[in-house]
């Protein structure tokens, strides 16, 4: 039945692989069932609320990806798209949330309307596969500095970043934090690296899974030992699972369904509309691009050949999140972890739903994983991904210039949208001004996306 449904032999996988490799993507996307809520109640929704809407959200999203598309891509509420919401939109311009609620939720409808229409479809196969390869190399250093920087081993300095130390953690952060709070989750994250990367090479199966759950361990025997104190003042929770509230669902009521329609003809919204559908539009390409250039799953043309279902599983699980009460969701670039694992196909994608489906009654197993137990799983998919540099021309400056701005925008300016913008810019610029254009039949749509990037450059 799954061999029918998922048609496993004709990608060259079996079950087991796919449950393994969906539990990956699950272990190192977990942590958004924790932080979205927190970044969401900032705003005055009810976290408990927010976080089945989180758990909703993804579990539909990437039922989703599998019924539509039968990939391994997950989705769930996009970080950086929940930051905006809370922070710029709701604390900033001082909207309600229901009313940023609403402007996702239209979002998600517009998405719909470009997913059937096929300007996203269009959009993807635009991008010319130097671009593509420099999109996955540009994801991988991005996800490897976000695990960085989750274990704290890359904090804020001087120099703008620099090495962990406990006086730089504490003036960055204006805390006073002490090595047996963040010191020692730092020193358990290189552990933990180290360990992932030891079962990388011994070709250990689940060996990103396992990397997870030993450095999870380690860090458990930690604060059996005292070296590890729990601080939640400072953000560090203990990593036990906490049962003192039993396994009952949070209500859903305080958030789901609360959109606020007026007002949404004003300019305000408009902008609102736009950053949200800009910002998704093409970190969702970016995710595409990037994992599934990694899976081999891109044509001899470079194009995705289920991409239509893919782009409009995410344009509904917007609308649908918005609906429950969550910010944008959106195909997560975690989904690599469980590509690395071999995860081709939609049993993946579903292996991780049915597991953010359960969160919902374990959320205080779930939520107990801490971020310096999943950075390592994100420092080593950063180098699966960036393997792809080899697929790059760099013989011809024309593509490789604007492949290397593609690449280092998307860690420096800390977006994958950014990367691919700026990407699409130099290439028809650089292309255009030298000539090259003409030969290399640079397609009418990356002209139009190179003059809408430079126009957002300039009144945005």
């Amino acid at each position: 039945m799954l061999e029918k449904l998922f048609k496993l032999s004709e990608n060259h996988t079996d079950t087991k692989t796919e449950v393994l490799a969906g539990i990956t993507t699950f272990m190192t996307m977990a942590y958004i069932l924790a932080v979205n809520p927190s970044i969401m109640a900032a705003t005055g929704m009810d976290s408990g609320a927010v976080f089945t809407a989180t758990a909703l959200a993804a579990f539909i999203g990437t039922l989703l990806m599998a019924i539509f598309a039968n990939y391994p891509f997950a989705l769930a509420p996009g970080m950086g798209l929940n930051a905006y919401f809370a922070y710029t939109v709701v604390i900033g311009m001082g909207y309600t949330w229901q009313y940023a609620l609403t402007a996702v939720f239209a979002e998600g409808i517009i998405f719909i309307l470009l997913s059937l229409t096929n300007v996203r479809e269009a959009i993807f196969n635009a991008i010319p596969m130097n671009l593509k390869s420099a999109v996955s190399v540009g994801i991988g250093l991005f996800i490897a500095f976000v695990g960085l920087q989750n274990a704290h081993i890359v904090v804020g300095g001087s120099t703008l970043l620099q090495l962990f130390s406990v006086d730089a953690y504490n003036k960055a952060n204006g805390v006073e934090a002490s090595f047996n709070n963040v010191g020692i989750t730092v020193i358990l994250a290189l552990a933990g690296i180290i360990i992932t990367g030891i079962l990388v090479v011994k070709n250990i199966k689940g060996n990103i899974l396992w990397g997870i759950l030993i450095t999870w361990g380690l860090g458990i025997i930690c604060q059996f030992a005292g070296l590890y104190v729990p601080n939640p003042d400072l953000g560090f929770y203990s990593l036990l699972p906490d049962f003192s509230k039993g396994l009952s669902i949070p209500s859903l009521a305080p958030i789901f369904g609360k959109l606020q329609f007026k007002g949404i003809f004003s300019v305000d919204f408009i902008v609102i509309l736009f950053a949200f559908l800009f910002v998704d539009l093409f970190d969702t390409i970016g995710t595409l691009v990037g994992v599934s250039a990694k899976a081999d799953m891109l044509d001899e043309e470079g194009k995705l050949p289920h991409i239509k279902g893919a782009l409009l599983a995410d344009a509904a699980a917007t609308t649908v999140g918005a609906i429950l009460g969550t910010s944008t969701t959106t195909t997560f670039v975690e989904s690599a972890s469980g590509v690395s694992e071999g995860g081709r196909t939609g049993l993946t994608a579903v292996t991780t739903a049915i597991l953010f489906g359960l969160s919902l009654f374990l959320s205080p197993i779930f939520l107990a994983i801490p971020s310096f137990a999943t950075a390592p799983a994100l420092v080593i998919v950063g180098l699966y991904m960036l393997s792809n540099v080899t697929n790059i021309n760099f013989t011809d400056m024309s593509e490789a210039i604007p492949a290397y701005v593609c690449i280092i925008a998307m860690p420096f300016f800390y977006s994958i949208s950014e990367g691919i913008s700026m990407g699409v810019i130099a290439y028809v610029v650089l292309n255009l001004i030298t000539g090259e254009a003409k030969e290399k039949k640079i397609s009418a749509l990356m002209y139009v996306l190179a003059i809408l990037f430079i126009l957002k450059y300039i009144f945005l």
